[in-house]
Formats: structure tokens, C-alpha cells, sequence
């Protein structure tokens, strides 16, 4: 999709985030800023609603949401008049000690679906006494660990610091415990975790009287060196929920009663929770059992867990930082192909590497990434899903986060709670707003918009004035895109600011983007928004500017929603007994329609409220015999007709629709003329002679007559 008539995708390349001041960055900006011309009114809304996350629709960001889907949480939650949470990452402590007898028990009469986990692994254990288990964070590897070392009754268990150097490993296990355990081992390039570590430790409990046995837990992204790790394979989470929740509860039918919960069924239909989640969320049903805590606490477990997910990712240093930019490019590109997700993180990792080390040129890896790796640090899924581009449909292999909160929650973490992320953020994504992708200037206003619902001064401040205020028409529509999205999201205040802006005469760039968010953000709204255009056009003195304005009153009139049709509908009557600049606003608008409309939705429109006898339909034919009697705006409603008995050739719903059109447009001999000469001199579009349709529609002319308005219209 073109963002300029006449231009292709060949003519069409990325353009630079910044142009630096002087030189030939300076030089194009200028050529563009004389080329530059509003993208085509319908085009750019096509653009937005295709290229808009689905989960903006939903949960992303906007309303409550019940239920608990995705996020993360561990540890107890404690229950009263609110829920609050205590989380444990990997081992309980960073020092060396021995692991409480009662954490063992508790853990024992929780332990679920393992036991055909664990089993393989005791016979490996029991003959090699080193085992490392490797895993996604928070699989219950530590729980697997201590089970297994209860299970070759290698008590007590001691836990070994896991910032100790592998090289040193074979010392700390010299003591009386018989069970060591080290969670989440330190590893890196200069300190990897290699076999040889493990022989030294190996060789050190066998020299021991008792037999004793190690088992270490390792990450994704730990540095393993000729070492033999087994890959966790953990239970679902629906087993160690209703494990846990048996636990707790005791009492088989009630166990049942809150599995029945919509919440709980909900949690159960879903796979990709994590069994910490499990374990918090079985708690809260235990509480909720009890009475301590109510539904409506139970229903805000979900987004608690989300954010608490969240916030570890970008709070901890385990998280690599070019990995913590794929989160957020992901959050801001959800569902969009994965390359474009990757290839935009990388822009964004080096924009941090800049905020880090500005004396630095930044050094982005080509190679070494795993998708695999990647999606499931951040929790996300592949798909493959066909996408509509200008070059026609492809497949594309796309991603998003399993969460559907989790886009919003990471982009307002990041806003909010880590303000040193906010230059690279804001550099990253001036350069998306004037990216030559249609989607990807798109997800730069939907990310606006989330900031702005999160901090909406900021978000005005840093980005969407500037946006609105720049020389780029381009520029402008992603601003307004952003301020749309950011109504529809909740953010607050916007009908505020559209109003100051589209009444700001002497800004006229403000005023634009005004116009054209109204545009987008009208059906919720169109009382307030077809006021705001009407007042604009009353006081407008520009002919292109009055033509824009006319495109988002048509767009309106075109909207899906038949109210909001009906009321855009009435006020343009109004608008015909209001001044010259309103009238001409009401035709303008109405011809936009009727030429620009996909679907012949206002024939369709006509023909269904004629049948019903809706006021609507009188309403439309005094629009048309208005259009077509005013000779600035007969030829293009002439083109509709024209346009509309084409389709009619080979689609009898049409031809049925303009046969009820058609008569009720013949007031005098003028018209009738008019309309036979129309038909008459049609050519088919193949050419040659008049479609046979023509002729069909010219024997449905009436004579003239004279048309009062129906009793039924003033209704």
C-alpha cells in the first residue's frame, strides 16, 4: 500500500530515524518535505485496522480483565482483603546452607506428576553422583532436584552458593551432608561449567564413607562445556495445580466445586502457564474456599501475575540486555512476523548500548540468537499465519506472547519504571514512525498509545506532539493513529486535546491530525466529532483543507455501524441549511461517500431502509437529488451510479438495489434525462455496447413526478 499516489514499492525504501543537521540527511528531508502529500484518507485507515495487534481489541491494554492467563508468579500468596505475593528465584539464598526439613516435607505433600520424571533420573544419579538438570526458568528443576535426592535418601541436603566458581565445586561438597544442590548455576564465557569440574566433584563423594550425590540446575543461557545436562521435562501445570490444591483444601467434592469455577476452567484450558503460576493460583482457591478472600480478588490473580513476570524480567541482571530489547520489540510488534520482530530489536539493543556507553560504537551479534530459545525466555509462541501485503498474500512465521496482557505490561514497565530506558525508546521509535513499512509505523502509534494511557503527559511531551507538529504529513498520521488508539485503549483526555487542536486555527498541522483522528475515533464518539468537523469547516478559508475534512465526515458516513451512519446522515441535512461553507462540507462529504465507500455500503444502506420503511432512506435520496441538481457535485455522483451499475452486471443484488434507487432520484423531465443518458451511453467494462443491466435499469425510470417527502421520513 502506497503512502503517496503514483508511488511503488520499488520507489519506496525505509527512511532514517534522524536526520543529523547539515549534510545530505538534511538534503533529502527537505526533497521529502516538498513531495510530501497526505496518504489517501481511506488507504491509511485500511493500513491502521489491518496492521493493529488483535490483542489491542482485547486484553492488551484496555478494560478488566477476569480470568488468569499468563504471567508468572511464585512462592505463597498471602490472603486477606487483598492478595499479596512472595516469590523465590531458583535457590532460596545466594549463601551455602542446609535446606529446612519442614521445606522438604511441605514440598513432598505438594510434589506432583514427577514421580515418572524423577524415577529415570535416580538410576543416572545413583550411578554417576553428579547430575546437572537444564531448563526454562521456574519448570520446578529445584523442586525435581530435592525430590530426587530425597528419593536415594541422600539427607540432609545442603544448598551451595550458585555464584560459586564450577572450579571450586569439588570443595564445597566435602562436608557431613549427603545431598548437595546448587539452583541455577553461574556460568559465563570466562567461567563455564565443563566436565572436567564435574570429574573433580565426582571423584570427591566417592571417596566419601556415605554415599552422597550433587544435582545441579542450570538455565537456557548457561556455558556448558562437554557436560551431559538432562533436559527438564516438567509436569503440566494443570497436575501441580490440582496437586497443590488437594494439599490444601483435603476435601475431594469442594476440590471439585473450585475446579467447576469459570476462573478455574479457564486456567485449566490453558497450557502455558507456569507451575509456580500454578501453585500461586491454587493457593488463591484454597483461600477463596475458605472465605478470605473473594471473587473478585480470585479474578485479579491474573494480571498480578503478568506484571510480576514482567517486572522480574526487566529488574534482574540475569536477563541479557539485547534479550530485554527483543521483549520490548516483541510487546510493540506482537503477532508480527518474528524476522521483522528480531530485526527491529536489534535497532533498539544498540540504541541502549548508546544510552550505556555513548563514547562506544555499538556491536550487535549477527549470529548466535535461537528463536527457540528466544520465544520461550519471553514466554511467546511461532505461528504461521498468511499476511495481506501490496505484493498479494504470503506466509509468514509470526510470534506473540502467549500472556495477551504481557505486550502492555512490558511497554509500561519500561516507561515507567526504568526512566534511564526512555532516550533509546524514544530515538527507537521516532525511527519506526518514519519507517517505509505501513506496519511498522503503525505499531509505533499503538505503542504510543499504550505509553500514553500509562503516562499520558510523557508520552504527549516525547512523542505524539512532535509527531503532530512536524512538516511530514506522514509524521502527522502517526500521530493521529496514536491518538485514536490511545481512546480506544483508555487513555485519558483525548476528546480534550483533538477538540483544542482541531479548533486551533493557527496550527495547522495540529489541526490536520485532528481531523484525521476524528476520522478513526468518530464511531465512539460522533456526536462530539461530527460537531468538531462542522465547526472546522465554518471556520476553514483553505480548499485542501476543507476537502480533508470533508474525508473524515465521509468516512464516517461509511463506518459499519448503522447508528453511527445515521447520526453522521442527519447532521449533514442540518448542515445543508447552514451556510455556504456547511452545505458544501454536506455534499462534499456525502459524494466522498457514495465514489470512495467499499461495498456500495449507501446503496445497500439505501435499499435496506426503503424496504423497512426507515426515515433514513428519505434522508438519503434528499442527499442525492441535492448532489445531482448542484453542477459542482453532479458528474462524481454520476460516477457512483456509474461505478455501481458496473457491478451490477454481474451481481443481480445490485441491480435489485439500483432498481429501487434509481426512480426515487426522478423528480422533474431534467432527471430522467439525466439518468437515461447515464445509461445509454454506459459501455460494459470490456467495452463496446451498453451493459445489458442499462437498458434493464432505464425501463424502471418513473415519469416525472413530484416527490413529498414520505409520511414515514420524519420519523
Amino acid at each position: 500500500m502506497s503512502d503517496q499516489p503514483g508511488e511503488t514499492p520499488a520507489d519506496r525504501k525505509q527512511d532514517e530515524p534522524e536526520a543529523a543537521n547539515g549534510g545530505p540527511e538534511q538534503s533529502d528531508e527537505q526533497d521529502k518535505e516538498k513531495e510530501d502529500r497526505p496518504q489517501d484518507a481511506w488507504a491509511a485507515r485500511r493500513e491502521l485496522y489491518e496492521h493493529v495487534p488483535a490483542s489491542v481489541g482485547g486484553s492488551l491494554v484496555g478494560g478488566d480483565q477476569t480470568g488468569v492467563s499468563g504471567g508468572s508468579v511464585t512462592g505463597d500468596v498471602v490472603v486477606g482483603t487483598k492478595i499479596e505475593y512472595q516469590y523465590r528465584f531458583g535457590a532460596a539464598t545466594h549463601t551455602s546452607g542446609q535446606i529446612p526439613s519442614a521445606e522438604l516435607q511441605d514440598l513432598g505433600a505438594v510434589f506432583a506428576g514427577y514421580d515418572e520424571r524423577v524415577a529415570p533420573l535416580r538410576e543416572r544419579l545413583l550411578d554417576e553422583r553428579v547430575l546437572v538438570l537444564s531448563g526454562a526458568p521456574f519448570t520446578g528443576r529445584r523442586s525435581a532436584a530435592l525430590m530426587l535426592l530425597q528419593a536415594l535418601g541422600a539427607m540432609p541436603v545442603r544448598a551451595i552458593d550458585p555464584n560459586t566458581r564450577p572450579t571450586a565445586l569439588k570443595d564445597e561438597v566435602g562436608g557431613d551432608s549427603r545431598g548437595y544442590l546448587v539452583s541455577d548455576l553461574v556460568t559465563g564465557k570466562d567461567n563455564p561449567l565443563r566436565d572436567i569440574d564435574l570429574w573433580a566433584v565426582r571423584d570427591t563423594l566417592r571417596e566419601r564413607e556415605k554415599d552422597a550425590f550433587l544435582v545441579v540446575t542450570v538455565g537456557l543461557f548457561a556455558n556448558l562445556q562437554g557436560v551431559d545436562a538432562v533436559e527438564w521435562e516438567p509436569p503440566s501445570a494443570q497436575a501441580v495445580l490440582r496437586s497443590h490444591l488437594h494439599a490444601q483444601v483435603l476435601d475431594p467434592p469442594r476440590e471439585a466445586e473450585l475446579l467447576a469455577l469459570p476462573i478455574a476452567r479457564e486456567f485449566l484450558g490453558r497450557e502455558d502457564h507456569q507451575l509456580r503460576e500454578a501453585a500461586a493460583f491454587a493457593k488463591a482457591l484454597a483461600a477463596h474456599a475458605e472465605g478470605t478472600i473473594s471473587g473478585e480478588n480470585l479474578a485479579d490473580v491474573g494480571p498480578a501475575l503478568v506484571r510480576e513476570q514482567v517486572r522480574q524480567w526487566f529488574a534482574d541482571d540475569e536477563t541479557p540486555l539485547r534479550d530485554k530489547a527483543f521483549l520490548i520489540s516483541l510487546a510493540a510488534f506482537d503477532e508480527a512476523a518474528y524476522a521483522l520482530t528480531a530485526e527491529l530489536s536489534d535497532t533498539l539493543y544498540a540504541q541502549f548500548q548508546k544510552t550505556e556507553d555513548g563514547r562506544s560504537e555499538p556491536r550487535v551479534g549477527i549470529f548466535g540468537t535461537s528463536i527457540t530459545t528466544r520465544l520461550r525466555l519471553a514466554r511467546a509462541r511461532e505461528y504461521w499465519e498468511q499476511e495481506h501485503t501490496e505484493w498479494g498474500p504470503v506466509d509468514q512465521r509470526k510470534a506473540h506472547f502467549l500472556a495477551p496482557r504481557a505486550s502492555g505490561e512490558v511497554l509500561r514497565e519500561v516507561w515507567m519504571s526504568h526512566p534511564s530506558a526512555r532516550p533509546a525508546l524514544l530515538t527507537w521509535l521516532r525511527g519506526l514512525a518514519r519507517d517505509g513499512r505501513p506496519l511498522v509505523r503503525t505499531r509505533a502509534a499503538v505503542t504510543a498509545a499504550v505509553l500514553a494511557r500509562a503516562d499520558l503527559p510523557s508520552a504527549m511531551a516525547l512523542l505524539v506532539e512532535g509527531w503532530a507538529r512536524s512538516k511530514l504529513y506522514r509524521d502527522c498520521l502517526v500521530a493521529a493513529n496514536a491518538l485514536a488508539m490511545a481512546h480506544a485503549v483508555d487513555a485519558p483526555n483525548v476528546p480534550q486535546i483533538l477538540r483544542s487542536w482541531c479548533g486551533n486555527e493557527n496550527e495547522p498541522r495540529l489541526r490536520w491530525t485532528a481531523i484525521r483522528a476524528y476520522a478513526l475515533m468518530g464511531p465512539t464518539m460522533p456526536d462530539e466529532a461530527f460537531q468538531a468537523l462542522a465547526d472546522a469547516a465554518r471556520t476553514s478559508d483553505d480548499e485542501q483543507e476543507a476537502q480533508h475534512i470533508a474525508e473524515s465526515v465521509a468516512l464516517l458516513l461509511s463506518d459499519e455501524s448503522l447508528p453511527v451512519r445515521s447520526r453522521i446522515l442527519r447532521g449533514l441535512l442540518e448542515l445543508l441549511h447552514d451556510g455556504p461553507s456547511s452545505r458544501g462540507l454536506a455534499l462534499q462529504a456525502f459524494v466522498l461517500a457514495c465514489t470512495r465507500g467499499d461495498n456500495r455500503l449507501l446503496l445497500n444502506w439505501y435499499a435496506q431502509a426503503s424496504s423497512s420503511r426507515m426515515a433514513d432512506a428519505e434522508r438519503l435520496i434528499q442527499l442525492w437529488r441535492t448532489v445531482l441538481g448542484d453542477l459542482r457535485y453532479t458528474n462524481d455522483a454520476l460516477k457512483a451510479l456509474e461505478s455501481w451499475v458496473h457491478q451490477a452486471e454481474d451481481d443481480p443484488q445490485a441491480e435489485q438495489e439500483l432498481m429501487t434507487l434509481l426512480p426515487a432520484l426522478v423528480c422533474s423531465a431534467e432527471d430522467r434525462k439525466r439518468l437515461e443518458h447515464l445509461l445509454g451511453s454506459l459501455r460494459s467494462k470490456c467495452g463496446g455496447e451498453p451493459p445489458a443491466v442499462a437498458g434493464r435499469l432505464i425501463t424502471v425510470l418513473e415519469p416525472p413526478r413530484t416527490a413529498p417527502l414520505r409520511p414515514w421520513a420524519a420519523t
